[in-house]
C-alpha cells in the first residue's frame, strides 16, 4: 500500500504551491523543435487506452500504468523499454521522467489522474467524459485555466470535416437562428430487460448489485481499480470494460458515455456553456444502474447574438417527434438542429438540409474552420509549440458538467434551476451528493 504522502502529495498540494513549476514546465518544452518527440506516461493501457496508446505511440513511450498488469504486458510488446507501474500515485513519483501524460482509466478515476498530471505541470490528454461529476469537472477545468498546458479530451469525431462544416453551417445562419436542437443515439446500454439487452446487443443483462463473489483474475489489483469509489467484492458484472460504465458508482451510462461525442456538436456550433434548467424522464430511477432509455430537456440563455435555446437528448427507445412523425430521416443517431429558416440534420458523417427542395440552390459558405492534422496530432503538436486544440479542457469542461447535469436530473427526478457559478441546483439540495460525491477513505482530490 502506498504510503499517505505519495497518495497526496500530487493532487492534495495547493495549486499556489505548484503554480510557479506549472506556468514554467511547458515553456521549456514548447521551446524544443515541433519534430522533437514528447515522452508520454501512460496510465490506462488497455481497452479504450490501447487506443489511445495507438494514436500517440509516434511519441517516446516512457511509462506505462494499469492496475491490469495483463494490459501493461500488451502494451510492453511493442513499447518494452517504458517503466511500469500499477499505481499511478507512485508514477507521478518520477515525474521528472515524462512531459505529458494521457489518461485512460475508468471514468471514476479520470479526476484523479488528470488533477495529478496538471499540478505536476504535464500536458494532458484525457479520454471522455472528462470526469466522473460535474464538481471534478469544475475542478479540472478551473485548475488547467491557470496553466500553460496543452489539453485535449478524446472525442476524436471532432476532428471530422462533417462536425467542422456543420458548424459552419450554423454559425453563418444557414437556417435562420436556432431555437431548438434535438440529439439521439440508438445505444441503449443500461438497466434493461433481458430482452432488450439482447436485442440491443447488450454487454451483460442484469438488474441490481450482485451478491456474489468472483474470483479476482490475476493481475488485477481490484482495490485500486475501485479507488475513490465506494468499495464492493469483484463480480464480472463490472469489469473488463465496459461494463463498468452502467454502475452510477464507476459510470455514467450512455449519456456521459456518447453525449461527449453527440452534444459536441451543438455545443460547438451554438456555443454553449451552462444551462438554466435541466429536465429529465425515463423509467424509475435505479439506485445503482443507469438507465437504457431516457431523455433530458436543457434550457440554455442567448448568448451574443444567438438566442436561447432548448435541447433535448434522447438515448435507446427516445427518439425525437420529428423522427417518430416521418418529417425527417429515420437516422439511428442524429443531431436535428431547428432553425428559423429550416432545419439541419447531422450524424457522425454526413449532413443535410431540410426540408431538401428548399435548399436546392443553397450555396455553402467558405470553409473558415482548418482541416484537422488529426485529434491525436492537435494535441501533440500543441505540447510542442502551444498551438490551441480543438477539445480542451476549457471547451470540454463545460460539455462534460451539461451531460452530467442530465444524469443528475433523471436521478433526482425534478426539473433542476442550475446556478453555475455556485455549482447547484438552487431547488433541489437531494441532487447535492450527485454534484459532488464522498470519497473513499484516503482518497481526496483537493
Amino acid at each position: 500500500m502506498i504510503k499517505k504522502f505519495s497518495r497526496r502529495k500530487f493532487v492534495k498540494a495547493s495549486l499556489a504551491g505548484t503554480s510557479s513549476f506549472i506556468l514554467s514546465a511547458p515553456n521549456y518544452i514548447r521551446a524544443k523543435d515541433t519534430y522533437n518527440k514528447l515522452n508520454i506516461a501512460i496510465v490506462g493501457a488497455g481497452g479504450r487506452g490501447a487506443g489511445n496508446l495507438a494514436g500517440v505511440s509516434s511519441e517516446n513511450i516512457v511509462a506505462l500504468c494499469d492496475v491490469n498488469s495483463e494490459a501493461i504486458a500488451k502494451a510492453s510488446v511493442t513499447h518494452n523499454k517504458a517503466k511500469k507501474f500499477s499505481d499511478f500515485r507512485k508514477m507521478f513519483e518520477s515525474a521528472k521522467d515524462f512531459d505529458a501524460v494521457v489518461v485512460s482509466t475508468c471514468e471514476h478515476t479520470h479526476a484523479f489522474v488528470t488533477l495529478a498530471a496538471l499540478k505536476s505541470g504535464k500536458h494532458v490528454y484525457c479520454e471522455k467524459p472528462l470526469t466522473h461529476s460535474i464538481w471534478e469537472a469544475r475542478i479540472i477545468r478551473e485548475v488547467a485555466a491557470k496553466t500553460n498546458l496543452a489539453t485535449q479530451m478524446g472525442i476524436q469525431i471532432h476532428a471530422t470535416e462533417n462536425y467542422r462544416r456543420v458548424v459552419e453551417l450554423i454559425q453563418t445562419n444557414a437556417i435562420g437562428p436556432v431555437r431548438e436542437v434535438h440529439v439521439w443515439v440508438g445505444r441503449a446500454w443500461g438497466l434493461q430487460s433481458a430482452e432488450d439487452s439482447k436485442k440491443n446487443g447488450d454487454i451483460v443483462h442484469v438488474t441490481d448489485r450482485p451478491k456474489e463473489i468472483s474470483p479476482i483474475p490475476s493481475g488485477l489489483d481490484w482495490d485500486l481499480w475501485v479507488g475513490p469509489a465506494p468499495f464492493r467484492p469483484f463480480n464480472t458484472v463490472y469489469f473488463p470494460g465496459p461494463k463498468w460504465y452502467r454502475w452510477w458508482d464507476f459510470g455514467n451510462g450512455t449519456m456521459s458515455d456518447l453525449g461527449s461525442h453527440w452534444n459536441d456538436l451543438p455545443f460547438w456550433a451554438l456555443k454553449l456553456k451552462a444551462p438554466t434548467s435541466i429536465e429529465a424522464s425515463g423509467p424509475k430511477p435505479h439506485l445503482e444502474i443507469a438507465p437504457a432509455s431516457m431523455q433530458a430537456t436543457y434550457e440554455f440563455p442567448a448568448r451574443g447574438d444567438m438566442p436561447a435555446v432548448k435541447m433535448v437528448w434522447y438515448q435507446g427507445a427516445n427518439k425525437p417527434p420529428h423522427l417518430i412523425e416521418g418529417k425527417i430521416p429515420a437516422w439511428n443517431s442524429g443531431v436535428l438542429f431547428v432553425g428559423d429558416k429550416g432545419m439541419l440534420l447531422s450524424d457522425y458523417s454526413k449532413h443535410a438540409l431540410l426540408p431538401e427542395k428548399e435548399f436546392v440552390d443553397f450555396k455553402k459558405p467558405e470553409p473558415f474552420i482548418p482541416k484537422s492534422i488529426g485529434h491525436y496530432a492537435e494535441w501533440l503538436q500543441a505540447c510542442k509549440t502551444g498551438s490551441p486544440t480543438t477539445c480542451n479542457f476549457e471547451y470540454s469542461g463545460w460539455l462534460t458538467e451539461s451531460n452530467h447535469l442530465g444524469n443528475v436530473a433523471f436521478r433526482v427526478g425534478k426539473k433542476l434551476i442550475w446556478d453555475a457559478d455556485k455549482i447547484k441546483a438552487t431547488n433541489c439540495p437531494e441532487a447535492d451528493p450527485m454534484i459532488k460525491r464522498e470519497y473513499r477513505k484516503s482518497w481526496d482530490l483537493v
